[in-house]
C-alpha cells in the first residue's frame, strides 16, 4: 500500500489526477496531443468475464481510474471465444473509446482488430494474457507464462520423485496462456524424466468434476496433479477433497481464490503460483492515460510468478477479501 501511495503522489505531481482531458488524435502512428475535452474512456475486454479471478483485476482498474480521473469499463465474453472478443475490440473503436486493454488469448485472432484500432489512433495494450508473436499492441501487463510454468515445475519437483508421473489438468484447449504454462512446466519435469499425461476438464464446474474424477480413477497410481489455471485447480482440489481425501494426492497450480486458499490450509493444495491480477488492472489504465495525454508510450511489465504456500494462506486471504490479491 505504501507503493500505491507513493505512485499516487507522483501522479498528482504530474497533474494526472482529475485532469479530465482526452486526446485529440492525430494521424495514425503519431503521438496524441492533450487538449481540454470529455474525460478519457477506457475499456477492458476479457474472456470468461465472470470468473472470480478478475475481481482484483477490476479493482485495480477502478482504483487506477479514480487516481488519474478517467472512466473505465470492464467487459468480455461469457466463455472462451477469441473471435467474439476481437469483434468487441472493433466495436469499442466504433463506440469512441480512447484506449483499449484486451486479454489476448489467441496468437492470431486479435491481430487484425488490434492493428485496425492502432491505425485509427486508439491505443491498445494487453493484460492477463499476451500474444507473444508479432502484433500491433503497444505493451502487455501480464505474467510471463512460460517462465511461470517453469517456476511451478521446479517447485513441484521438490515432491515428485525422478522418473515419477503426473497428471496435468487444463480447463480449455487452445488458450495460449495455458499452453505456455504447460510448456514451461513440462520442460522442467522432463529434466528429471518425469512422465506426464494431460487432460482437459472443460470450464463447466459440474462437468469438470466428472471429467476429473474419471481421470483420477483411470490413473490410480498417479497421485500428483498439476494444474494450469484457477478454473482447473479449484475443481481438481474439490474432487480430491470430496472423493479421494487421505489417498496421498498432491495438487499444485496457478492463481488465488478463497476456495484455493481454503484448500491450501486443508492440505489438499501444496502450493499455487500468484500472478498478481490487481496490477494487471491497475497499470494498463496508467499506461493508457499517460499515452493519451502526453504521448508516453507504454512498456511491457511482468506481473510475476510468486509461490504461495500454506504458510502464506492466512495473510493472503485477508488481502483477497479486499480484492488486492
Amino acid at each position: 500500500m505504501k507503493t500505491l501511495a507513493l505512485l499516487a503522489a507522483c501522479l498528482l505531481a504530474l497533474g494526472l489526477t482529475g485532469c479530465g482531458e482526452a486526446a485529440h488524435r492525430t494521424d495514425a502512428g503519431q503521438a496524441p496531443t492533450s487538449a481540454a475535452a470529455k474525460p478519457l474512456r477506457f475499456i477492458f475486454i476479457t474472456t470468461l468475464v465472470h470468473e472470480e479471478f478478475f475481481q482484483p483485476v477490476k479493482k485495480g482498474m477502478e482504483d487506477a481510474a479514480r487516481l488519474v480521473g478517467v472512466q473505465a469499463t470492464f467487459t468480455g465474453t461469457e466463455g472462451v471465444d477469441a473471435k467474439a472478443q476481437a469483434a468487441m475490440v472493433a466495436k469499442a473503436v466504433a463506440d469512441g473509446y480512447d484506449g483499449i486493454a484486451v486479454d489476448i488469448i489467441d496468437a492470431a485472432a486479435f491481430d487484425d482488430a488490434v492493428k485496425a484500432a492502432i491505425d485509427k489512433g486508439v491505443p491498445v495494450v494487453a493484460f492477463n494474457t499476451d500474444d507473444t508473436t508479432p502484433n500491433a499492441r503497444l505493451s502487455s501487463v501480464n505474467q510471463n507464462l512460460y517462465e511461470a510454468g517453469r517456476v511451478l515445475g521446479r517447485k513441484a519437483l521438490e515432491f515428485i520423485p525422478p522418473g515419477g508421473s503426473v497428471l496435468i489438468a487444463m480447463h480449455d484447449e487452445g488458450i495460449s496462456a495455458l499452453e505456455d504454462r504447460c510448456r514451461g512446466m513440462t520442460e522442467e519435469l522432463g529434466k528429471k524424466n518425469v512422465k506426464w499425461k494431460r487432460f482437459i476438464t472443460g470450464s463447466d464446474p459440474v462437468k469438470a468434476r466428472e471429467v476429473i474424477a474419471k481421470n483420477l480413477k483411470e490413473n490410480p497410481d498417479t497421485k500428483i496433479v498439476l494444474c494450469t489455471g484457477q478454473a482447473d485447480l479449484e475443481p481438481v482440489a474439490l474432487v480430491i477433497e470430496k472423493e479421494f481425501k487421505g489417498q496421498g494426492y498432491a495438487v499444485a497450480g496457478f492463481d488465488l481464490s478463497p476456495t484455493i486458499l481454503r484448500l491450501m490450509q486443508a492440505d489438499i493444495i501444496r502450493f499455487t503460483i500468484d500472478q498478481q491480477p490487481y496490477v494487471q488492472g491497475f497499470y494498463p489504465v496508467i499506461q493508457l492515460a499517460l499515452y493519451c495525454r502526453y504521448g508516453i508510450k507504454p512498456s511491457s511489465m511482468d506481473a510475476g510468478a510468486f509461490v504461495i504456500t500454506k504458510q502464506d494462506a492466512a495473510a493472503v486471504m485477508e488481502l483477497k477479501k479486499a480484492n488486492f490479491r
